[in-house]
Order: structure tokens, then sequence, then C-alpha cells
């Protein structure tokens, strides 16, 4: 005997717990095990009783159906068909068993199918489908039980039709024989039948509405087309007035005339608001003393003074000529459209008569040539010519290639600013074959 220190005695504790550890695993192993025999042996004798009672159920009913067989022996044979699966009155009452069907524009039974309606299972049937007999029975027995006049419930009357319409598709030889064609075969369905079976457009607004208001829009636009045409004219015309520009750089007749009228109501203007102010006791004021303005200033600051006066005289001209004039209600769609037929037919009727006389080996008179002249300088550059210059362009026959090149020509030297000589010798190089720029004055000597 011995006393063990307090360590001695806690390691002895361990010592022991060690050994017994391996020995508690063994046995909780073993319960386990144990556990899961004793289930799997429970559901192994669970499933041999259902087996056994599932087969004496079928040997009684084998040896039911022997001894019926037995006693029906004497009785003559006859050939039947296949039994049909068929569901009684009260299945087919819902139309929640009419199974499905792709049918999107109801040329059969519509979303439903026709089989199932009338209580047939177009998938246990095999190789014996119904046939128009017990088409026939089955379509007699539901229709009296969803009758219209014997049955009230509600929906009666639609499952009614609907049951009409599956009779009436499945007794029909061509229709049955489609319907059972496009089963497995929506694709070919939605070639023969259309698009128009998959969605239809229904129109949200009224679209006599939508034309009255794309026709005021177009009309709109035209007129505001007009618009913008003359004041592209007349924005040009202020500019060249205001800025005092010449034939070469863009100027015209109109814009000088413009700007001599306008510089002519500035003096009036600047005259008048010396006497006012003299008429009302104030004296002039002396120059402030400071940096005078130079050419460039002076001209910027008469510009602005003029552009107002400028503007005005420019919109008090209702038309340039050659289409550019204030819109009116002839711009408007609606009018133009009702004089198409007018000007298709004048034109029409006006080059057969030019025709017929080219035929004829006619010479040109008055008004063809000046018709052909218009069309070959064009629109624009005839309304801006005077009553002179137009007969001279008649004369010079421009609706030659050859002569309304040259006339061109001239007309660029002139825009050019070039003198009479200098055209007559750029004329004379370009005959010769030597070319000749009347941009270039190192090829000209004359002044």
């Amino acid at each position: 005997e011995f006393i063990a220190s307090p360590y001695t005695q806690q390691l002895l504790t361990m010592t022991a717990n060690a050994r017994l550890a391996p020995c508690r695993r063994v046995w909780c192993t073993l319960f386990l095990l144990c556990i899961v025999v004793f289930s799997s042996c429970a559901t192994v004798m669970a499933q041999e009783s259902d087996n056994g009672a599932a087969a004496s159920a079928e040997s009684g009913s084998s040896s039911s159906e022997s001894s019926k067989g037995s006693e029906e022996a004497p009785k003559k044979e006859e050939p039947q068909s296949p039994k049909v699966k068929q569901n009684n009155a009260s299945s087919s009452s819902s139309s929640d068993d009419w199974g499905s069907f792709y049918d999107p524009n109801n040329i059969f039974c519509g979303k439903y199918d026709c089989y199932k309606i009338l209580g047939f299972d177009y998938e246990t049937w095999g190789s014996a489908p119904p046939t128009l007999k017990e088409i026939t029975k089955s379509y007699r027995g539901l229709s009296r039980l969803w009758h219209p006049d014997k049955n009230k419930a509600k929906g009666a009357r639609e499952k009614f039709v609907a049951i009409a319409k599956a009779y009436e598709i499945l007794t029909n030889s061509e229709k049955r024989k489609e319907f059972d064609y496009y089963r497995d075969r929506p694709d070919e369905y939605f070639q023969k039948y259309g698009s128009s079976v998959l969605w239809t457009y229904a129109p949200k607004s009224d679209a006599s509405i939508i034309g009255l208001v794309l026709f005021i829009l177009a009309n709109l636009f035209t007129y505001y087309a007009q618009r913008n045409k003359y004041d592209k004219v007349a924005n040009h015309l202020i500019r060249a007035a205001v800025e005092d520009w010449s034939a070469r750089e863009g100027g015209s007749t109109e814009s000088i005339e413009i700007r001599e009228k306008a510089l002519a109501i500035l003096a009036e203007n600047r005259e008048k608001a010396i006497e006012a102010a003299q008429s009302n006791g104030d004296t002039p004021k002396k120059k402030e003393k400071g940096p005078r303005l130079t050419s460039k200033e002076k001209r910027e600051k008469e510009q602005v003074e003029l552009r107002p006066i400028c503007a005005k005289l420019v919109n008090e001209i209702d038309d340039f000529g050659a289409g550019f004039r204030k819109p009116t209600y002839k711009d408007l769609l609606v009018i133009k459209m009702v004089k198409w037929p007018y000007y298709l037919g004048s034109a029409t009727l006006w080059w057969s008569k030019y025709g017929i006389r080219r035929m004829r080996k006619l010479e040109l008179n008055a008004e063809e040539r000046e018709v052909l002249t218009k069309n070959a300088v064009g629109e624009v550059a005839w309304a801006a010519s005077s009553d002179e210059e137009r007969a001279t362009m008649v004369t010079l026959e421009l609706w030659v290639s050859d002569n309304l090149v040259e006339w061109r020509e001239e007309q660029d030297m002139k825009r050019e600013g070039l003198s009479a000589n200098k055209r007559k010798q750029i004329k004379k190089l370009r005959k010769k074959g030597s070319g000749g720029d009347y941009g270039n004055d190192d090829d000209l000597h004359l002044d």
C-alpha cells in the first residue's frame, strides 16, 4: 500500500479511460449494426406480404375468368375488335379532362382534343382506334347529359357545343384524318393555315383618324418647306446687302438696290434724330476724346445699323421668282394634289405636240425655243434674268450642249468681274487649244 500523489492518480485515471475508449466504440458499432439489420428485415417482410396479396388477387381473377369461359364455351364465338378505352360520361363532364391540342385557329376543336371530349384516349387504344359506331354511341350519351334543355348547370351549353363539334370532326373521314395527321406536326399546321393562326393585330386606334392626322402633318410639312425655301434666299439677300457683296462674292442687282435703299433710310433716320434733338432744345454733345475707330470697326457698326433696315426691305418682297416666294394656301399638299392631274396632262400634251413636230421635221417655234431654253439654263437662272437676257439666251440656242457649256463659262467669267477684253482673250486661247485660266492674269496681257 502506498499513497499516490495527485499527479500519479490523474495519470492512472487517464490510462483507464484510454483503455475503456476502444471498448465503447466497439459496442456502439455493434448496436448500430443491429438496428440496420432489423430495419432491413422488416422491409423485406413487408414487400413479401404485398407480393403475396397481389398474387392471390391475380389467381382469383384468373379463376373467375376461366369459370366464365367454361360456361360460355358452348356459345358461338364472334370476332370482336379490341376494346377501346372509353371514359364514362362523368369523367368527360369537366373540360379539364379534355386534353389539349394545337389548334389556335379553331379548325378542329380549338385547344381541346376531339377524342378526349367524347371520352376516348388517343394514347391507349394502340392499333384499334374507336369506330364510327362507338363514337356515335359516346356522342349520344354525352349530348343527352349536357343538353341545355335538360342540364341547367353552368357551362352546359358550351360543353354541348364542344361535344357536337368533336362529333362533327370525328365522323368526317377527311377531317378526322387531317386531325390525326396534325396531332404531332404543329409546324405543318402553321404552314397550311398561315401566320394569322398565332396572333392577330387588334387596332388600338381608328385608322381613319390616324390617316387624317398624317394628312394634316403632310400639309404642314409642305407649307413649312416652302417657308424654309423662301427664308434661305431672303437671308442670303440680307447678308449680301448688309456686307455689300459684289457679283463675284454672290451679290446681285437686288442686293445692291436694297443696300442703296437701306443707306438712304439710315441717313434719313439720322437726320430725323438730329432734328428731334434740336426741337427739344438738346444741344448735341461734344465728341468724347478717345481712340479713333478703325475702318473695320466703322464698317461693322454700319452693318449693325443696316441689318434691321435691310431685313425689313427684304421681307416686303413676297416673291423672288423661280418658286422662291412666301408660302400661301397654294403650297398645301391637298391643293398640289388637286393640281397634279392638270400639270401632268398639260406636260403630256405639250411634249406630244413637240414630238409630232419633230417627226414632221418642222422648225422650232417661239414657244418651243423658250421652253427648251428654260429647261437648259434652269428655272432659277431663267427667273433671275431680265427680258433682254432671256431673248439673248433664246437666240444662243442653249438647248444645244456645246452652246450651253460656252454660255455657262461666259457667265462664270462675268461673275469673276472680268472685262470684255479679257473674256475675248480667254475665248481665243481656248479656241487655239492652249487653254486659258480666267483666274490667272499671267497668261493675259490686256488691262
